[in-house]
């Protein structure tokens, strides 16, 4: 049966330009985050392979990106994390915040489905505090640059 994790991050940054980094990925963490990926490869348009520091690789298969939405959903279809969660897909969505009527930065959705392999493998509670660390640090990059 498979279990879900989910997290709100909420940011200063407009979502759209929050969204445009998420969306530029690719190039954009390997320059911002250099301890956590050494390269991001985009494959045909449907898939991904990145390589993390320390070196587990992820290959992930897009399941769904909408623009308009501000959603993007994938799953992982090879690498290290394939041995350990049978099923592994994360959703995150970006929606903007307003506060008396001025844009208010951006509430980040991030829901993580997973099939544990065996009882043996522990929550995924790192890869959790991994992807609040990465919408936080890159608040923080944006709101500079």
């Amino acid at each position: 049966m498979a279990s879900k994790v989910e997290l709100v991050v909420e940011v200063k940054s407009a979502a759209d330009k929050l969204w445009t980094a998420l969306r530029d990925s690719t190039e954009l963490f390997p320059k911002i985050f250099p301890e956590q990926y050494k390269s991001i490869e985009d494959r045909r348009g449907r898939r991904q392979v990145r390589r993390h520091r320390p070196p587990p690789q992820v290959r992930r298969g897009w399941r769904l990106r909408d623009d308009e939405k501000k959603v993007v959903s994938y799953s992982v279809v090879d690498g290290e994390l394939v041995s350990f969660y049978t099923n592994f897909r994360v959703t995150v969505q970006v929606t903007p915040t307003t506060k008396d009527g001025a844009d208010a930065g951006a509430v980040v959705s991030w829901t993580m489905v997973f099939d544990k392999a065996s009882e043996q493998v522990p929550e995924p509670d790192v890869i959790k505090e991994t992807a609040a660390k990465t919408f936080h640090d890159l608040d923080d990059y944006l709101l500079k640059n």
